[in-house]
């Protein structure tokens, strides 16, 4: 065992995702139901850009008062014309005030939020087959008009 190594993470990308006006299902008996649509934004890579394009969604559920399960699915573009397929998984947690004020789009210091992800990339372009190919997480930030992440690619 001493020659298995602690993964290591490498800067992929910073995204900005801008989102709607969020629609809530209700009280359901999992949760809170919520779904946030995704109207646009930008990637910033390590040697590429990409677009969000309009029409993906953050399926919200509030387990708790304290903890949000997120599941966004959206699509980027490249600038080289390429589509990747986004699901991210991630978890937000705050006390129930902080929460309370993200879901009435107030802004919150980002410090107070534990906000983490895990996305999956999916693609038909060979050359970055090797998004599908790797683990990536992330941290986030929820602002009252966007989501901003960075994504690591865990080596």
């Amino acid at each position: 065992m001493n020659n298995l190594h602690a993964p290591a993470l490498d800067w992929f990308a910073d995204v900005s995702v801008e989102v709607g006006t969020p629609q809530e299902v209700g009280q359901t008996v999992h949760g809170l139901r919520r779904l946030i649509p995704i109207l646009g934004g930008q990637v910033r890579g390590q040697g590429f850009t990409a677009r969000v394009l309009p029409g993906g969604a953050d399926f919200q559920l509030m387990v708790t008062p304290r903890l949000a399960e997120l599941d966004a699915r959206y699509t980027l573009e490249t600038d080289a014309g390429d589509l990747i397929y986004v699901n991210n998984h991630a978890l937000r947690v705050a006390e129930p005030e902080l929460t309370q004020q993200l879901m009435r789009g107030e802004p919150v210091d980002p410090q107070l939020i534990y906000f983490r992800c895990a996305p999956r990339f999916e693609t038909a372009a060979t050359g970055l087959a090797w998004l599908s190919e790797r683990l990536f997480l992330g941290t986030g930030a929820r602002h009252p008009d966007r989501v901003e992440m960075r994504f690591f690619v865990v080596n």
